[in-house]
């Protein structure tokens, strides 16, 4: 196996920070990038927040929290990537803009590095032939909150070497995590499952069987899940969920897969879920209320 000593993150979003701040919690020197330093800044920020909140509740000791900082680094340039033996890309989930981000990191990444994508969607091989290293890409789908999930999905292509594979494996148990092994299909194990079920929670609704908020009580206390569908949808994003289900469709075409009618219309509505203030459940007031009951 290669040997990890310096992480690389494409992005410094939600997923992408939350990335960052693992690899540096577990004493890798961590390059984490965006396109503007608003954005970057704002990532960072976040950062310090959550480091700052888990010393308040005593989960992290102070020096930890600054040991942590210390091996992180943001920027705006690619070329800061340049010497890192592993990069992680957690940008917009656009197949075209990763494939042209990972044309230009290709050319400047030194050779023996590996590159892994978070996609939670899309297939790696695609993503990988825009390199010149396929042998050398993975997927690596962490979940949100990252600092928190333990689940990592590790994907390897019919491309993809056992030495890349079993060093990005080893990398994320390094982080903390518990990996899993996934065959490079759209969703890998978890969307595969879940959006089914999540679009199948929609139809139900459309046709009756029961209000949003029995279906969400219904699957918390009948399943034992921490949440249910409808909840779920608002915390992932409509807008999201409606992205990867024509990913999901197009590569399976089955109806499982395809997005219901109430999904189109609340994301054209702008019904987004809790980052816009609303979507299944509308967040305007102490608690959130069903759409439903509004």
């Amino acid at each position: 196996m290669a040997t990890i000593k310096r992480v690389g993150v494409l992005g410094c979003g939600l997923m992408g920070s939350g990335i960052a701040q693992v690899a540096a919690q577990a004493g890798y020197d961590t390059v984490v990038r965006e396109v503007e330093q608003k954005f970057l800044d704002k990532g960072i920020s976040g950062i310090e927040k959550n480091l700052g909140k888990s010393v308040e509740k005593g989960k992290l000791k102070p020096e930890d929290k600054d040991a942590c900082l210390s091996h992180l680094k943001g920027t705006v340039s690619l070329s800061d990537l340049a010497d890192c033996d592993i990069v992680i890309e957690a940008i917009i989930e656009n197949a075209q803009l990763k494939k042209e981000t990972y044309a230009e990191l290709d050319r400047i990444v030194k050779k023996d590095a590996i590159f892994a994508s978070n996609t939670s969607s899309l297939t790696i091989t695609e993503l990988s032939m825009a390199t010149a290293r396929p042998k050398q890409f993975v997927g690596l789908h962490f979940f949100n909150p990252v600092p928190v999930m333990k689940l990592v999905e590790v994907v390897r292509t019919i491309l993809t070497s056992d030495e890349a594979f079993d060093t990005a494996f080893a990398f994320a148990k390094s982080v903390g995590k518990e990996p899993v092994s996934c065959r490079d299909n759209s969703g890998f194990i978890v969307n595969r499952l879940l959006v089914p079920y999540i679009l199948d929670a929609i139809r139900a609704y459309e046709e009756g069987v029961g209000s949003i908020e029995d279906i969400d009580k219904a699957m918390q206390l009948g399943c034992g899940y921490p949440m249910g569908p409808f909840t779920l949808l608002d915390f992932v994003g409509l807008d999201t969920t409606y992205y990867i289900t024509h990913v999901m469709h197009e590569e399976y075409q089955e109806k499982r897969f395809a997005a219901p009618p109430l999904l189109r219309k609340m994301v054209l509505a702008g019904r987004f879920g809790r980052k816009s203030g609303a979507g299944f459940y509308d967040y305007s007031g102490e608690k959130p209320v069903p759409f439903d009951k509004k």
